[in-house]
């Protein structure tokens, strides 16, 4: 390797938690078999899952809702206490507005229903890595309407008085992520790089006091700055 060649890239190192053995497996069989990422352990339940972060502490952990002894709700306000380094995708058939909101509350940074295709899976994964936070487009539906109808306290907002201002090109940024676009698709439309994107949501984030993207888009909403819809 000369010394311009770049070192190989370490794949993405995933944790699977869900109480379906055969579920389990699927999943791994097919995270496997892209070249970026690999599977580096199991858990059948939300306490040993959290027990497993802290002891594999990978990368992502792709996180079951329902579970018994515990589940991934709790596990994952546990993992982000105790392991606040790792990214957690929430991957289940459930579309329950308690179990979303307090998912996102605890720190998840993305909720999917398990009705998503491999290829959709493996995007979703990435994304997050790169500071993206993937929701199926029903849980995005069921976000917004919520935030809209102003069911979640706007005590839970941060406020103009409790963080830093953000930049006017903060907020566009964040106005397009609360609209669910990629930081490739707002990188387009602003004609601006996707590094820049990412840096922006970055230090929008930090003066915000916020985890990750649904969070910011939450804020975006119950603070009324989230754009006009365009009538056309």
């Amino acid at each position: 390797m000369s010394a311009f060649d770049a070192p190989p890239a370490q794949p993405i190192r995933v944790l699977l938690v869900d109480d379906q053995p055969l579920f389990r497996t699927a999943i791994a069989t097919l995270i496997e078999s892209q070249d970026d990422l690999t599977v580096v352990g199991e858990a059948e339940n939300g306490l040993i899952g959290v027990e497993r972060a802290k002891e594999l502490r990978p990368d992502l952990i792709v996180m079951d809702v329902e579970m018994p002894v515990m589940d991934g709700v709790e596990a994952t306000r546990l993992i982000h206490e105790q392991v606040p380094d790792v990214k957690i995708l929430m991957l289940t058939v459930s579309e329950s507005e308690e179990h979303l909101f307090e998912a996102i509350k605890y720190g998840a940074h993305g909720y999917l229903l398990k009705d998503l295709r491999p290829d959709q899976l493996f995007d979703m994964i990435r994304g997050v890595m790169r500071g993206e936070s993937p929701i199926s487009p029903a849980v995005a539906g069921l976000l917004l309407n919520e935030f809209r109808g102003g069911k979640w306290s706007r005590t839970e907002a941060p406020t103009a008085n409790a963080a830093p201002p953000i930049t006017a090109r903060e907020l566009e940024i964040l106005q397009h992520a609360a609209e669910g676009l990629s930081n490739k698709q707002i990188a387009r439309r602003l004609s601006i790089t996707e590094g820049t994107v990412k840096n922006h949501v970055h230090n929008a984030l930090e003066k915000l006091h916020l985890d990750n993207r649904i969070q910011a888009a939450s804020y975006i909403l119950r603070q009324g700055l989230s754009r006009p819809v365009d009538p056309s």
